[in-house]
């Protein structure tokens, strides 16, 4: 809306009415968050601050892994694929500073591949992630804690990969804790290959 033909003090108090109205019927947007929340969140002013929240679908198309079995020829990287519901919440302080973060995730549908044979290992996830701000809105300091189970089960066999507990890293990553069967830190934090065989096994 262009207003260049209203001026003086009418202009002053049309302002002032819409700025007035902007903030009574959207309180959490009259002040700029950071970093921003996503689109699906709706955030609300409370006491101390503005807390955002939402819940989606999200859909992940195959994608690499990082993670190599075999070698030679015969070598092969795994592939992700997989669809998940999400709740997020985050937390801002009164300067519209995110300080934390926690994320729910439920996967309906999940499975590793294989792409060069088309074989697949389904698994189960379900996940809390939750992020703390050393700094409010720089998530270069942001810890991070996963706390839940992911279970690769081949349809009519044994689990081949098992990852469950809690596991808690630095903003560098750096792992500052650790707790039960963890096998994708053994593998890509450790370098330990061996927890991975049953899963190239069940996959080649």
């Amino acid at each position: 809306m262009k207003l260049f033909r209203i001026t003086g003090s009418l202009l002053v108090l049309l302002l002032s009415l819409v700025a007035f109205a902007f903030v009574a019927v959207h309180p959490a947007r009259a002040q700029e968050l950071n970093p921003p929340p996503p689109s699906f969140e709706t955030c609300k002013t409370v006491g101390n601050g503005t807390i955002c929240q939402g819940n989606r679908i999200a859909t992940n198309a195959p994608s690499d892994t990082g993670i190599v079995c075999g070698s030679g020829p015969s070598a092969f990287d795994v592939f992700d694929s997989s669809t998940f519901k999400q709740v997020a919440i985050r937390y801002y302080d009164q300067d519209g500073n995110l300080t934390r973060l926690v994320i729910h995730e439920n996967y309906t549908v999940g499975q590793f591949s294989n792409p060069l044979t088309g074989a697949v290992v389904p698994y189960t996830q379900h996940d809390t992630i939750s992020y703390v701000l050393a700094v409010p809105g720089d998530f270069s300091t942001a810890s991070e804690t996963n706390v839940g189970e992911v279970i690769f089960k081949p349809a009519h066999a044994a689990p081949v990969l098992f990852n469950a507990g809690r596991a808690v890293f630095a903003p560098d990553g750096t792992v500052e804790f650790r707790a039960g069967p963890q096998d994708f830190l053994d593998y890509f934090v450790n370098g330990d290959t061996s927890v991975i065989q049953p899963l190239c096994a069940a996959l080649a």
